[in-house]
């Protein structure tokens, strides 16, 4: 193992199981301008506003120049849509040909657009040119745009497949290949298309690999698709909460109440700004649309999955550019979806899986910014918030109820679900009916059955 100090930061480097491990434990004081960035490229960041690189943009810079392999693990928050971005874009140049040269895949059409758009942010002054493909929308469209030539290409996996297998893509021109967001697209199956999409690019080219954790299927997944000996370069501690995020919770008994709760807590605009709000159902998003629509109509957008490509994207955008105060998302939204300011993230139902709570409390503080995480918790999401606290090491603050919340005595339909099994499982079904005539008859036993119809047919002989 070798310790080094560099520019403020600590990190060591040491070879397992055919890793190259990078691992920085702080970040440093470097500007960008110290990382021999092309002149292009800063003056985009510095129009932008960004000053400083994050530690995964830093180390990762480097590695990603070097033309060697590589798997980025870092927070929910900490730039590694850039980290990959600006190396890329500087072996790019120029807009060359009509095939693409780089493709990047990802798990999401939100996420699609949002690199779209960082890739329009660092090019304003390069002549490059960036191509976005995601289902849901006119596949004719994007084909046209493909077939007009791109130097990038982002793309969601399924549909990327689509339009190859019609013959507009060509690969033979691909150097480099991201894929962002390992762990989500993992668990949204999209391994077999992943498979697909390596096996018709050139042999020799870069693959770099981009997650917020490091689990045994991402291992699993580097070993097939990355070239031996990888660089992997590690942030923080896998699940680690970003830094500035203050967390508290509610005890609350129901989804009425905490409805209730929410709108309570809404009602001060100056401190709740902006502000995100996962539920863990469609449903749950809908009703709390539903719910609050009478009092912030104009200030609230609604973003899941069985919403129309447009309106998902227009919501996105409302929020993004300050028209609403107020995104109510399914967990679609928790991964990589980059909106600068946001100053609270709720958590109105618990995630069932305790990685998604770091992912969703990401959305706030984010480059270095100061967010509070807040979660609604019912007796049945107990077991749930226990598994996250032991996730990520804390024991998170339970605040009392605001003093003027009207608890409710309302349930909703699948909150009385388990209480209906319960009467069903304890109480035999009295009465007859179809169903119960049929399942009496069918318990004789077969003997008995055979002596009646004997009987029956010899009354028919007499």
């Amino acid at each position: 193992m070798e310790n080094n100090f560099s520019a403020g930061v600590l990190f060591c480097i040491f070879v397992a199981e055919g890793w190259s491990v990078l691992i920085i434990f702080n970040e440093g004081n470097m500007a960008f301008r110290d990382l021999n960035i092309s002149k292009q490229i800063l003056m985009a960041l510095e129009e932008a506003g960004f000053e400083q690189p994050t530690p995964i943009q830093e180390q990762a810079f480097p590695v990603i120049r070097s033309g060697k392999d590589m798997i980025g693990i870092a927070q929910t928050g900490t730039g590694k849509t850039l980290a990959y971005l600006i190396p890329l874009l500087m072996k790019l140049h120029y807009a060359q040909g009509s095939y693409p040269r780089a493709l990047i895949i990802v798990p999401t059409r939100e996420l699609v657009v949002q690199v779209c758009e960082s890739v329009e942010l660092l090019t304003e002054f390069m002549d490059l040119r960036c191509v976005g493909i995601y289902g849901g929308t006119n596949i004719r469209t994007q084909q046209a745009a493909v077939y007009e030539g791109t130097d990038v290409l982002v793309a969601t996996p399924g549909r990327f497949m689509d339009i190859y297998m019609n013959g507009i893509i060509r690969t033979s021109q691909v150097k480099t290949v991201v894929v962002d967001e390992a762990d989500r697209l993992m668990d949204l199956g999209f391994m077999p298309q992943l498979r697909s999409i390596l096996e018709v690019i050139p042999e020799k080219h870069q693959t770099l690999l981009f997650s917020a954790t490091f689990s045994a299927t991402i291992d699993e997944m580097a070993r097939e698709f990355l070239a031996p000996a990888p660089v992997r370069v590690e942030t923080v501690a896998p699940a680690t909460p970003v830094e500035h995020v203050s967390q508290l919770s509610y005890e609350v008994p129901n989804i009425a109440t905490k409805i209730n709760l929410l709108k309570l807590l809404l009602e001060d605009k100056d401190v709740f700004c902006r502000v995100m709000v996962f539920t863990e159902t469609k449903k749950n998003a809908d009703r709390i649309v539903e719910k609050l629509g009478d009092y912030w109509k104009g200030e609230l957008s609604v973003l899941h999955s069985n919403k129309a490509q447009n309106s998902r994207l227009n919501a996105l955008k409302a929020f993004k550019e300050g028209r609403t105060r107020i995104l109510v998302a399914s967990d679609v939204a928790a991964r990589g979806i980059d909106v600068q300011e946001v100053s609270h993230v709720i958590n109105f139902d618990i995630p069932s899986i305790p990685e998604e709570y770091v992912h969703r409390i990401g959305r706030t503080a984010r480059a270095g910014r100061e967010g509070t995480a807040i979660s609604f918790v019912s007796g049945k999401e107990e077991p749930r918030f226990e598994a996250i606290e032991m996730l990520i090491s804390q024991q998170i603050v339970r605040a009392e109820l605001p003093e003027h919340l009207e608890i409710s005595d309302l349930l909703m339909d699948e909150e009385k679900v388990q209480t209906a099994n319960i009467v069903y499982q304890r109480g035999r079904p009295q009465g007859g009916g179809a169903f119960h005539a049929k399942s009496a008859k069918n318990s004789k036993t077969p003997q008995k059955v055979r002596m009646n119809r004997t009987k029956e047919g010899r009354r028919k002989k007499r």
